[in-house]
């Protein structure tokens, strides 16, 4: 498994296929994905890249960080794993304590 950076401060215009072909200068790149929002369909603004060596992945973030990419300085980083999200990630509160559960 290889070393999955945060690319963060990214132009809503950036797509995976050009970040893939920026971080390709610096090794082979396993996998790069700019996150959409699911209801707009928009960049949200950051992305992954996982580059398949941590010596690629580190030269990338040392030379790319605030690197201009579409307009914008680029914020990379090595990503941090994901925290578990609390009360299973939102929803309603039926059941839960909140207002559908209430008697009157």
């Amino acid at each position: 498994m290889g070393t999955k950076i945060y690319v963060g401060n990214l132009s809503f215009n950036v797509n995976s296929e050009q970040l893939q072909d920026v971080f390709a200068e610096f090794g082979t790149v396993a996998s790069a994905n700019v996150i959409m929002d699911r209801d707009t369909g928009r960049s949200k603004g950051f992305a992954f890249v996982e580059m398949s060596t941590e010596s690629e992945a580190q030269s990338a973030i040392e030379k790319l960080n605030g690197q201009d990419l579409g307009g914008r300085a680029m914020n990379i980083s090595e990503a941090k794993p994901q925290e578990p999200r609390r009360n299973g990630g939102g929803g309603s509160s039926a059941g839960r304590g909140g207002f559908n559960s209430r008697r009157y």
